[in-house]
């Protein structure tokens, strides 16, 4: 099998500079020094009170996170620290086969429910991104787990049980963001038609000159919300009033961000928000973000009630999740967002 682009996991190590593809024209790069570090600027919730008396004030905190921040963080969310940790293990572990192994999974197709790839897009970018990732489809199960990786032996009994507690997870986070909105418990689960769930593995080797690079540079997510998975190795980055602040990793939290779909049913209220992932010199970082998403037949626009033609006109025209995904994927990861394309024309110009 030709393989077009090798990975840059078995390039990493052969080399004490950024090859020139990789390199960011220099209006377009960390700028380390002007990066903000803030612990705790994310809010961090503790998901037991969803099941407590506590339920409607914790809600309202949601709601006003994903509407300053687009972005927040949770602990005691239900899914074991044993199972998170088996999660790493075998994640990294895949990263580490040999290339022939790892090989086997590669594809540059896009439309591929299982691959191995690079960068981002490599038929259509022009600066490659510092990390190599999988991408699995996830939901329904049954229907992708026999393809996975059986390399590491333990992946796919892993990978899969960890899908299943993150989809159980992000249902009872946009149960919660729903009624933050003042909708149904319901409303979202119930617009997202028969439900997709992806997952990236994404393996960002450490980087000779990381000031010159990204791992991935600045995108806001296309799906509805993402739950991030991090190793223990800074590397998140989120843009809050123009500046870029540093995310630092806690052990057993998720990180949570709202997406471009969530935009959309809120009808803006809440906002999907720039981020990127840098990389550094000295380690490797692992990051398994879970993108929780519309079917691709999935029908999407502002949810009615909060959508009235006088006060809050409808800001999006509706679009199925197939056509908006189409228009991501071949822009790139632009800092535009794709949403201004489907803005009624009323809108755009106001």
């Amino acid at each position: 099998m030709a393989i077009a682009k090798p990975l840059l996991s078995d390039l990493a190590s052969t080399v004490n500079y950024v090859p020139s593809n990789y390199i960011r024209p220099s209006s377009d790069r960390p700028n380390f020094s002007e990066v903000q570090t803030s612990d705790g600027f994310i809010p961090l919730f503790d998901l037991q009170g969803l099941d407590g008396p506590d339920r409607f004030s914790l809600i309202q905190d949601i709601g006003k996170a994903c509407q300053d921040y687009g972005f927040f963080q949770v602990k005691n969310h239900g899914i074991s620290k044993k199972l998170i940790d088996e999660m790493l293990r075998v994640s990294k572990e895949f990263f580490h086969l040999p290339e022939s192994e790892r090989l086997k999974n590669y594809s540059e197709d896009p439309m591929k429910t299982t691959r191995l790839s690079t960068s981002f897009n490599v038929k259509t970018e022009k600066a490659s991104n510092w990390r190599d990732f999988l991408r699995l489809h996830c939901h329904p199960l049954e229907d992708y787990i026999q393809e996975w990786p059986s390399n590491p032996p333990s992946f796919r009994d892993v990978a899969g049980e960890y899908c299943r507690h993150t989809r159980g997870l992000a249902l009872r986070l946009l149960e919660a963001i729903s009624e933050s909105l003042g909708l149904q418990r319901e409303y979202i689960n119930g617009a997202l038609g028969k439900h997709g769930q992806h997952m990236a593995i994404n393996y960002y080797p450490p980087c000779p000159q990381p000031e010159l690079t990204y791992g991935l540079p600045g995108h806001k997510d296309p799906n509805v919300i993402t739950i991030l998975l991090q190793d223990d190795v800074p590397g998140l980055q989120v843009l809050q009033n123009g500046n870029w602040v540093a995310v630092k990793p806690i052990p057993y939290t998720f990180t949570v961000n709202i997406g471009d779909q969530l935009q959309v049913i809120s009808n803006d209220r809440y906002k999907s928000v720039l981020h990127r992932a840098v990389v550094n010199s000295m380690e490797e970082r692992i990051s398994i973000p879970t993108f929780y998403c519309p079917s691709p037949d999935a029908v999407m626009g502002p949810a009615p009630p909060l959508a009235d033609h006088h006060l809050h006109p409808p800001i999006y025209s509706n679009f199925t999740y197939s056509e908006y995904y189409k228009h991501f994927w071949n822009r790139g990861l632009a800092t535009e967002s794709c949403l201004d394309i489907f803005k009624k024309q009323e809108t755009y110009h106001a």
